[in-house]
């Protein structure tokens, strides 16, 4: 409009088409265009500048003037909040209610017109309109997971793994963590959760991320109910949590925004590499990550890094001494083998067997197995992470299966030991015992059943039983028993005399067998 009053004021001058077209810049076309409609008005240049803006835009351009509605957009209006809503409803199209609209209006605004005119009501709503907001330093952390992934591929396979990026960000100063994750599963992200803070250096108040299935268990615009899991990380960092509203992306419009500025500064130049592991893919994030944080923005001369360092570090919480190790729970039935298998590991560990059939839960993390009954710790296992593999302790086993388990441990030396310490005659007899056949393992039982003869008859008469019982070709657990249960053991000075054979002509020697 400016340009026309100009216009207006060098005809009044009497300058000619040439110089006004050279000095506004405008066709000549255009210029004989606006002169036609100056002269249709019979109206003098002078009194054409004293219109108002909207009589000479109406002069120019034929339009309405803004203020006046005509009686079609009138009733376009009265079903602006009608067409609003029905565009939410599943199936509804633009040319649906084109059509729909017609029929009530036969003189209503032509497609294009109809679809440029909800454009304009869409903008003017509520869902278009967007609100500033005053973030504070220290308050907020925002998590989400980019809707891209990044990859790496095996060096041997040429297998390609797909892994979700997870974004966290401090509204106040945009300062971002970006990190690659083998998975999105409950301990990866806690874990990435607790190396972001590590990487911010302190603890913001609060936690914000949308509904993903590892935070919360149910949805409520009001009350969010979280997992257990993310109860346990909140209150190990002292922090609280929250949710955004379910499909609501602007509740959280700064971690929106740096998933963006992701794509540009850390995706698009790694587009053309190859990486061959997850570390090595996580150190290329890590260095245009320090890019990113490093770059000035120009909204306030500083980086988002010494924005942060300024304003923001100071006012986060400290750091435990350590980071949050996730300890996840499952239930299990113990088994008539009185164990409990870990279904993560296919692994078995051992409970009290007077447990057997109950239901108990089992506590885990990366190094111990704890189990439970009724809130009550009943083991503690070393995690073993061997598949269909057993951890058993001796003192979780009934008295029958301890002593068979005691004699997968037995070897000869074992009961040579055992001997010793009771008397040489005894150890010698031992050894009789243990050499007389070619597996000594079938000999072990007879032992084991002298060593049960000590016990029954102490060790003082043993070792005077196996001294009788030396001169004796051949000996075994029953000779000795005999000896004992007849108290020959304690018969002092007599020697046991071994059978004799006389001589005699149907007796063959062994020049017979020659």
């Amino acid at each position: 409009m400016l340009q026309i009053k100009k216009a207006l004021q060098l005809l009044e001058e009497g300058r000619s088409e040439r110089s006004i077209s050279s000095q506004l810049g405008l066709s000549r076309n255009t210029l004989r265009h606006y002169q036609s409609k100056f002269h249709s008005s019979d109206l003098s240049y002078i009194e054409l500048l004293s219109l108002s803006d909207i009589g000479l835009s109406s002069l120019i351009y034929g339009e309405v003037p803004s203020t006046i509605k005509s009686s079609r957009q009138v009733r376009f209006d009265s079903l602006s909040d009608y067409f609003i809503a029905e565009l939410k409803r599943v199936g509804v199209t633009r040319q649906l209610l084109w059509k729909e609209y017609l029929r009530q209006d036969p003189d209503g605004y032509g497609y294009s017109q109809f679809c440029e005119r909800l454009n304009q009501l869409k903008s003017r709503s509520n869902n278009q309109v967007t609100m500033h907001l005053e973030h504070v330093a220290g308050e907020r952390m925002q998590v989400d997971f980019a809707g891209k992934k990044l990859s790496y591929a095996d060096k041997e396979s040429g297998e390609i793994t797909q892994c979700p990026i997870l974004v966290c960000t401090l509204p106040f100063s945009s300062y971002t963590y970006v990190e690659a994750l083998e998975n999105a599963s409950q301990r990866t992200l806690y874990e990435s959760l607790g190396r972001a803070l590590s990487y911010f250096g302190g603890v913001p108040a609060n936690v914000l991320s949308d509904n993903m299935k590892q935070f919360v268990v149910k949805a409520s615009r009001y009350e969010p109910c979280f997992n257990e899991m993310a109860e346990q990380w909140s209150v190990y960092y002292n922090t609280t949590l929250s949710a955004a509203r379910v499909r609501k992306p602007k509740d959280k419009p700064s971690v929106e925004k740096e998933v963006h500025i992701s794509y540009l500064r850390i995706f698009a130049p790694l587009r053309n590499e190859t990486f061959h592991s997850l570390s090595e893919l996580n150190y290329r994030i890590r260095e245009c990550l320090a890019v990113h944080n490093a770059t000035p923005m120009q909204r306030y001369g500083l980086s988002r890094k010494e924005r942060f360092e300024q304003n923001e570090k100071p006012l986060l919480k400290l750091l435990p001494l350590s980071e949050f190790v996730v300890r996840q729970e499952v239930k299990a039935k113990v088994q008539r083998n009185y164990h409990v298998i870990l279904g993560e590991d296919l692994h078995l560990y051992s409970v009290p067997y007077i447990h057997v059939g109950e239901t108990v839960k089992i506590v885990y993390d990366y190094t111990e197995v704890e189990i439970f009954l009724n809130m009550r710790r009943i083991a503690l296992h070393r995690r073993d992470p061997r598949r269909n593999g057993y951890s058993t302790k001796e003192e979780h086993m009934p008295e029958s299966h301890l002593r068979y388990k005691q004699t997968k441990g037995w070897d000869a030396d074992y009961f040579i030991v055992q001997a010793s310490k009771i008397g040489v005659h005894t150890t010698e007899i031992f050894k009789r015992i243990l050499g007389r056949n070619r597996f000594p393992e079938q000999t072990y039982n007879a032992c084991l059943g002298l060593l049960t003869l000590s016990k029954k008859y102490g060790t003082q008469r043993l070792e005077a039983a196996c001294t009788r019982a030396l001169p004796a070709p051949v000996v075994t657990y029953g000779f000795i028993k005999n000896i004992l249960e007849n108290n020959q053991d304690k018969i002092v000075g007599q020697i046991l005399v071994t059978a004799y054979i006389p001589t005699h002509e149907n007796i063959r020697g062994e020049a017979a067998y020659n």
